[in-house]
C-alpha cells in the first residue's frame, strides 16, 4: 500500500468504472447485467475486471448460485459500505459544480 492515504484510496476506487459500480451497489444487490445496463458504455471485459479487482480488495461480495446458467449477484461488503460518505461527498460536490456552471 502507498504511504499516502489518498493514494491508497485512489488505488482502490480511483477508476471511473469502480466508482460507478459502487454508486449502483450502494442501493443494494445487483446482478452483472443490471450493473452493465446502468453503467452503459463500459465493455463487459473491463467491467468484469473492475468487479473482480474490487472483490479481491474486499469491497464487493460476489455470490454465485449453483444454477444453469450460473447466476451471480454482487453486493457491497461492510468495507465497501464504509465508502458511502466518500460517494455522498462526490455527489454533493458534483451537484454544486453543475449548479454553478450550468
Amino acid at each position: 500500500m502507498p504511504a499516502c492515504p489518498v493514494e491508497t484510496t485512489l488505488s482502490l476506487i480511483g477508476d471511473k468504472w469502480k466508482v460507478l459500480v459502487l454508486r449502483d451497489l450502494i442501493t443494494g444487490t445487483k446482478r452483472f447485467g443490471e450493473l452493465k445496463k446502468s453503467i452503459g458504455t463500459v465493455s463487459q471485459k473491463v467491467l468484469t475486471a473492475q468487479i473482480r479487482d474490487m472483490v479481491e480488495n474486499g469491497l464487493v461480495h460476489r455470490k454465485v448460485y449453483a444454477e444453469v446458467p450460473p447466476r451471480m449477484e454482487y453486493s457491497l461488503t461492510e468495507l465497501g459500505q464504509s465508502l458511502q460518505p466518500v460517494l455522498d461527498a462526490m455527489r454533493n460536490w458534483g451537484e454544486d459544480y453543475k449548479s454553478k456552471n450550468a
